[in-house]
């Protein structure tokens, strides 16, 4: 069964950072576009990055463009996104999510259409 596992999450300043990470199981990730998204309370889950399987494109939020940076190293079959300068705006549940499809296409698809979902990681931004 493809199962997905985030770690990394924490509490955090403003202006801190903290890097996330998400290991695959059961599937090998080199095959898949993967994705970050994230839920904050009261609000729908949104995307925050992808990569492709080659990891030669990526794409980001605009809200977080600049300070996240996702990668993957798949002979770990592992996902990663670093983020710094972290703002109170990014606190959320963090999950990853891994796809067949083309990485432009991760931002628009429906959360049950991924191959693998991760059950998400608190990332929590406070002073």
């Amino acid at each position: 069964q493809e199962q997905l596992v985030e770690s990394g999450g924490g509490l955090v300043q403003p202006g801190g950072s903290l890097t996330l990470s998400c290991v695959a199981s059961g599937f090998t990730l080199d095959d898949y576009s993967i994705g970050w998204f994230r839920q904050a309370p009261g609000k729908e889950r949104e995307f925050v990055a992808g990569i492709s399987w080659s990891g030669f494109s990526t794409l980001y939020a605009s809200s977080v463009k600049g300070r996240f940076t996702i990668s993957r190293d798949n002979t770990k079959n592992t996902l990663y996104l670093q983020m710094n300068n972290l703002k109170p705006e990014d606190t959320a549940v963090y999950y990853c999510a891994a796809s067949g499809d083309s990485v432009e296409l991760l931002s628009s698809k429906q959360w049950g259409d991924f191959v693998g979902r991760g059950q998400g990681t608190q990332v929590t931004v406070s002073s």
